[in-house]
């Protein structure tokens, strides 16, 4: 132990900087325990939501799918993007599909409602499709520019009938699957070519890949039409299939160039 006048400043010196370090210590446990906080942070359902608006928004085909099945499948082009905001932070899409040949005349035009799913439900997000009050108006919307778009309040105003709601759930660990999920049990009521009613069942994949299965069933729960193979696959599109489909949006194919797909739900406008 030192002793003398030197050594009377000592502990207090000591004493000082173990009371700083401490200070530093604490400071650091707490600035790690925020920061930890903010990496775990769960997902909410809201966040779910926007991933799923964001996968369905774009243009994608099912090119490679008819390539090796083309008896079953058919090259098809989806095109959707944001048409408006809901007051309560739902997203609203406008979603088309038509043959890869002709995209300027869809057989199918939708508004697609994506938000959290309710807390009662155990899901993560719903996804909700209506028809178009004046679906003639949204034709080729997304090609458009946005100044010749319906605005996003006539968006809204346009939105018709409810259709179908299907409710997404995360996929498990390890799954190829991003969300996936499908219509209530029992589906919805349909009574085209002896359908008694139908199902869809959505997967939304990695890179933005969706997966769209719509299906029909008769009273004694024969599919009478609809894909039995499998979902139909839309995948982004490349700069090949860009280039070809800007250019048949400058040219008239007539009607022939389809040839006519027999119990396909694809087609049919549910």
């Amino acid at each position: 132990m030192c002793t003398g006048s030197g050594s009377d400043p000592e502990p207090s010196s000591n004493g000082w900087s173990r009371a700083r370090g401490v200070v530093v210590k604490t400071l650091v446990l707490i600035g790690g325990a925020i920061l930890l906080k903010r990496l775990t942070k769960s997902t909410t359902r809201r966040d779910h939501a926007r991933v799923v608006s964001r996968s369905l928004t774009g243009e994608k085909f099912t090119r490679e799918q008819a390539s090796r099945d083309p008896e079953n499948y058919f090259n098809i082009r989806m095109m959707s993007c944001p048409a408006a905001e809901m007051v309560d932070g739902s997203q609203v899409l406008y979603l088309e599909q038509a043959f890869w040949r002709t995209p300027q005349k869809p057989f199918r035009q939708r508004l697609y409602m994506v938000k959290p799913c309710p807390k009662e439900l155990k899901c993560d997000v719903e996804v909700s499709s209506y028809a178009i009050r004046d679906a003639e108006e949204y034709r080729n919307f997304c090609d458009r520019p946005k100044d010749q778009r319906p605005l996003p309040e006539e968006v809204i105003g346009d939105i018709g009938e409810h259709l179908t709601t299907i409710h997404l759930s995360c996929c498990g660990r390890g799954r190829r699957c991003l969300y996936e999920g499908s219509t209530s049990p029992g589906g919805f009521p349909n009574s085209w070519n002896g359908a008694s009613y139908c199902t869809s069942d959505l997967a939304v994949l990695k890179n933005n890949e969706i997966h769209l299965w719509d299906r029909c069933f008769d009273e004694n729960q024969n599919q009478v039409w609809g894909p039995k193979q499998g979902p139909y696959e839309f995948k982004p599109a490349t700069y090949s299939s860009i280039n070809e489909s800007l250019s048949s949006l400058n040219i008239l194919y007539q009607s022939s160039i389809d040839r006519p797909i027999q119990g396909s739900l694809i087609l049919q406008d549910l």
